[in-house]
């Protein structure tokens, strides 16, 4: 036993040894800026005056919520050595992409799918849309996209890419409106890496999730109201110009 225990935690340094060379970063890096940039510089998604993509956020995964993880991992018998490394951690680097209303999300699935189906990019599984809410489930099925509920009301889609040049590193892309990102930071904050044990916190975070959903279904209409309004005085100026 006391083998075994010393051996694994050998592997689990050898690992993160592995993880935080240069070499290993600079491949992370490498792939996040790719993918940052595709979003950042996309033209489609800045357009004016109301660009797609309000904001991105980016990460590459700590080394100590990594070594967390591969603890989780070993508890559940999964070994994790430097050799599969990309192929078990699929988050190691994130990209998160921020807007203001639902409606928005359909451009930057589309944009998604298109570095996809140009064979640039290959989707490591289907993209998720986790949310608990039955309008928003039907308007990510309408789109071809599952949808997962999660106990905690988490709200964000999920896709896993990685470029189509042989290398297994995946990068993580998230996708939310900006009223899920205020829930999603402070369910971060306290439920991460380990899901906090208050039930008064994880109840008011449903409480939360709630709210949410509805500053999201407000923006939606309030933007609806405005396009409309918009295209009633353009009608309206054209008629008067004949």
């Amino acid at each position: 036993m006391i083998a075994t225990l010393t051996d694994d935690k050998l592997n689990i340094e050898n690992v993160i040894k592995y993880y935080t060379n240069k070499q290993t970063q600079f491949i992370l890096q490498q792939l996040l800026v790719q993918v940052w940039a595709f979003f950042d510089q996309n033209p489609t998604l800045h357009e004016f005056p109301f660009p797609i993509v309000h904001s991105l956020k980016s990460r590459i995964k700590d080394p100590e919520h990594l070594e967390d993880k591969l603890i989780r991992k070993l508890q559940k018998g999964i070994i994790i050595t430097p050799d599969n490394l990309f192929d078990e951690i699929t988050d190691l680097i994130g990209v998160r992409i921020l807007h203001l209303h639902q409606e928005q999300y359909k451009f930057i699935h589309k944009e998604i799918m298109k570095k996809v189906n140009q064979k640039e990019w290959i989707l490591a599984e289907p993209p998720k849309a986790y949310t608990w809410d039955p309008e928003s489930q039907n308007f990510y099925e309408t789109l071809g996209i599952n949808t997962v509920v999660k106990d905690s009301f988490y709200t964000s889609v999920h896709y896993l890419i990685k470029l189509n040049n042989g290398n297994s590193l995946c990068c993580e892309i998230q996708v939310r409106t900006l009223f899920e990102e205020i829930w999603g930071e402070i369910d971060h904050a306290i439920n991460y890496p380990h899901p906090i044990e208050s039930i008064a916190c994880s109840e008011q975070l449903k409480v939360l999730s709630k709210l949410v959903s509805t500053g999201t279904r407000l923006s939606d209409s309030i933007f609806k109201s405005y396009n409309e309004y918009n295209s009633n005085k353009i009608t309206e100026e054209e008629n008067k110009s004949k």
